[in-house]
């Protein structure tokens, strides 16, 4: 059976922009029969923030979503991410890492590539050719691990984005795949994850785009089958351009909860959001009903003033 997952994480509140992805994600996998899966990515342990989790899971259900089975809770399954490390570690794949943050960024300043979230990492501690390496120098606290990219660009198509083309090694480098400590990073947690819950179909928001073909090398490596297909949506922005975040107000969902505002009037925004047409309130079962991927907009969605003053009836 094909199957989807909704994957919030608990490092802050679930905003306007991830419940519209979870909404799209959740409605396509109800029309075409998918099961959908939930998991808890609770790995960025100093960014967790208390009961985040449990708060997101009561705003899904809020909104009117539901899951089959119950949720995956990333953290119980570190002995799975601990074996895919050692897995890469025999063939070769990843190399240990001894440079701060601080060292990357200094040897970054002049690098032509970046992106926002990760600094392109220089190369310094890579071995000439790639070599064995021995797994239990994974216990050593002192050592991150990078996985090794090639100066070539790796296509894949989106289901909904289209042909897609990206160099890792000039983007990125040779990226993060487990932490000092031997805590996975996103990268290869989510394939682990995706893997192990049966993952067939990825719908997540397009600031991720590049982050796939580093997934589908990992996979490769892993030996863990074919392939996800993956759908890219337009992110949910402010009105300055930039993704949606606490500079724009108060844009989570629990928030306009405590207002007294109806699900109904938030699936209503995000159903013309989502190319509905004039907004109106709407249940899940309704949007779900009508929701047409086609007609999904292409460009980012500006949530504006007037959207919060529409959401609060004023």
């Amino acid at each position: 059976m094909e199957t989807t997952r909704l994957a919030p994480s608990p490092t802050g509140a679930l905003h306007l922009g991830n419940a519209r992805t979870f909404l799209v994600t959740w409605a396509l996998a109800r029309q075409r029969g998918w099961r959908v899966a939930l998991r808890i990515d609770d790995l960025d342990g100093p960014r967790i923030k208390p009961h985040a989790a449990e708060q997101a899971i009561a705003d899904l259900k809020w909104l009117g979503l539901d899951w089959d089975g119950p949720p995956r809770i990333e953290s119980e399954h570190c002995p799975e991410f601990a074996a895919a490390l050692a897995t890469l570690a025999r063939t070769g794949a990843i190399y240990p890492c001894r440079c701060t943050r601080s060292e990357i960024l200094a040897a970054s300043l002049s690098a032509p590539h970046s992106d926002e979230h990760e600094l392109r990492y220089p190369g310094t501690c890579r071995p000439a050719e790639p070599t064995c390496v021995d797994p239990v120098l994974l216990d050593d606290p002192q050592l991150s691990w990078r996985f090794r990219t090639h100066d070539v660009a790796e296509a894949f198509n989106d289901h909904f984005a289209g042909p897609q083309s990206f160099n890792t090694q000039r983007i990125v480098g040779d990226f993060l795949v487990g932490t000092k400590g031997c805590l996975p990073s996103y990268q290869l947690a989510v394939v682990v994850d995706d893997a192990a819950q049966g993952v067939t179909q990825i719908i997540r928001g397009d600031d991720l785009l590049s982050s796939t073909p580093r997934q589908l090398r990992l996979q490769h490596e892993l030996g863990l089958g074919p392939p996800p297909a993956y759908r890219h949506l337009p992110l949910v922005i402010g009105e300055d351009g930039r993704r949606l975040a606490k500079r724009h107000g108060d844009t989570r969902v629990a928030h306009y909860r405590e207002l007294g505002v109806r699900p109904d009037r938030v699936i209503g925004l995000m159903a013309e959001w989502c190319g509905f047409g004039d907004r109106t309130e709407l249940s899940a079962g309704k949007f779900r009903e009508r929701f047409d991927i086609e007609r999904l907009p292409r460009k980012a969605i500006s949530f504006t003033v007037e959207d919060d003053r529409w959401l609060r009836a004023e």
